[in-house]
């Protein structure tokens, strides 16, 4: 079938189209003719945007990047706080996606929502020494990515975390720590990235901190 002269879709139309598929069928439901029959179009308009399915793939990825919201940034003695709660952001939506969520390991889109060199300016206006940028940058993507597609891909739907496959007979010591738990998974992951960013400036200011070994007794 000829590809039509003039694109009877639009690029945005079709990713929000595919991004429906998946969200409510799984990403084996996205074809680029179940597509097209979603948009009442015939497939060859698609290949007006795309080359291919996993150029539609990629693009739905960057959509859900998209979707999450940059915080007002704080007093600067407050800064990790905004990536505590960019963070918090990017975590919703992926849970909002949860089948979705494969596809940001696949095609993992940066998550420059206002833009690396803005983030750096405002650790700069906050006193953050420059040397310590790249690592707080790339290891809050890391962290927050990590951290966010492992809790959307889990099975379970608990708010608190938990060990799927928990023995309490065999791990008796990890059995008593989730029932000693009081934090939700959200609270666990918010925990987890304000821990990060101070634990970054309190080792570049106390290095000995970093290169202490442990001893056996």
């Amino acid at each position: 079938m000829a590809r039509p002269r003039q694109p009877l879709i639009s690029r945005s139309a079709a990713v929000a189209a595919a991004l429906r598929i998946i969200d409510t069928e799984g990403l084996d439901a996205l074809s680029l003719p179940r597509l097209a029959r979603d948009m009442k179009v015939s497939a060859p308009s698609l290949y007006h945007h795309f080359e291919d399915k996993s150029a539609i793939l990629a693009a739905v990825s960057r959509s859900i990047v998209s979707e999450v919201k940059v915080p007002r940034k704080p007093a600067p003695e407050n800064w990790p706080e905004w990536f505590v709660q960019m963070s918090l952001n990017f975590r919703t939506v992926v849970l909002r996606h949860r089948n979705a969520a494969p596809l940001l390991l696949q095609y993992r889109p940066r998550l420059q929502l206002t833009g690396y060199d803005d983030a750096a300016e405002f650790l700069t206006e906050s006193g953050v020494p420059a040397h310590l940028h790249v690592q707080i940058l790339d290891g809050m993507e890391t962290i927050t990515l990590g951290a966010s597609l492992t809790e959307a891909m889990k099975a379970t739907t608990s708010r608190k975390p938990s060990f799927p496959h928990l023995d309490p007979e065999r791990q008796p010591r990890l059995a008593a720590a989730v029932a000693a738990n009081t934090f939700t998974q959200k609270r666990v992951f918010e925990n987890m990235i304000r821990s990060f960013l101070h634990g970054v400036v309190q080792l570049d200011a106390d290095p000995a901190k970093g290169s202490a070994t442990l001893t056996s007794a």
